[in-house]
């Protein structure tokens, strides 16, 4: 009888571990991944970056059984949208780290992929407080080489080269699974890529910027921030990843696009 038991016992704590809710996952425009709490923008007009319409439907935004994030941008009646996702908590100096799924090498020449820092409210004071890693191939077709590192203002009224950064990666390297981290200081920024699911596959792209380099102004309209070189944090920095479209334009191949961001890390500099 006490054998009985203990197997009834053991039965039932097992079902309640495989009862137990992962922890990620999409509940309305909340999602849970890699362990931090999103929210979906949404816009049913065009909005920045773009300008996109931006999509809160599941189909374009949801996690897989890994708690992989897949992303899309897609047509719904006749609209193309992206998607964008929003960290609720706040950053600031630290290491920040992505992990990628998939061809980021061969996309179509108008769509952006952005990984990267934001604080709507640090203008004036740090131009948005962004730095980047983005994807793209900023409308020439020929190129393979999509990986960009920057620190914002790069192109905000005059274009500030120094600033950015399009990497010399080899054919492949941004084919399968890669590693993508900026580590952001008060003095220098340091972006590296990796080969594989970690940073301890082959390197294939670095670069860093730091306080030698002229302070530059955001124009947005008629308003401009104050003459930066590296931004600071605010009190509501946050991170962001987005898909877009630029211009809004539909993707040059006229195909639904995903991309998957299989972990996001943030380690924070006390």
């Amino acid at each position: 009888m006490i054998k009985k038991i203990l197997i009834l016992l053991v039965i039932a704590l097992t079902a309640c571990e495989l009862e137990e809710a992962p922890d990620f996952g999409r509940v309305g425009d909340s999602v849970r991944f890699s362990g931090r709490d999103w929210y979906v923008k949404y816009s049913s007009g065009p909005v920045g970056p773009g300008p996109n319409l931006f999509s809160r439907l599941n189909e374009d935004v949801f996690l897989d059984g890994r708690g992989y994030l897949h992303m899309r941008i897609a047509d719904h009646n006749g609209l193309w949208y992206s998607s964008e996702i929003v960290g609720l908590d706040t950053v600031g100096y630290g290491v920040y780290t992505f992990v990628m799924e998939g061809d980021l090498e061969n996309i179509p020449e108008n769509v952006v992929v952005g990984l990267f820092s934001w604080n709507t409210e640090s203008f004036q004071e740090e131009a948005n407080s962004e730095v980047d890693i983005e994807f793209a191939k900023w409308l020439d077709e020929t190129t393979t080489q999509t990986l960009h590192y920057s620190v914002q203002p790069v192109n905000f009224g005059p274009y500030y080269p120094e600033r950015s950064h399009q990497a010399n990666t080899q054919p492949g390297d941004l084919i399968g699974v890669t590693t993508h981290q900026f580590i952001w200081t008060d003095s220098l920024i340091t972006w590296t890529s990796w080969r594989g699911g970690g940073t301890t596959g082959r390197q294939i792209a670095n670069w860093s910027f730091n306080t030698s380099n002229p302070p530059r102004i955001k124009n947005e309209g008629p308003n401009s921030s104050n003459p930066i070189v590296i931004p600071g944090p605010a009190e509501s920095t946050n991170a962001r990843i987005n898909f877009w479209l630029l211009g809004g334009i539909p993707p040059s191949d006229g195909q639904v696009q995903e991309i998957v961001i299989r972990s996001y890390n943030y380690e924070g500099f006390e």
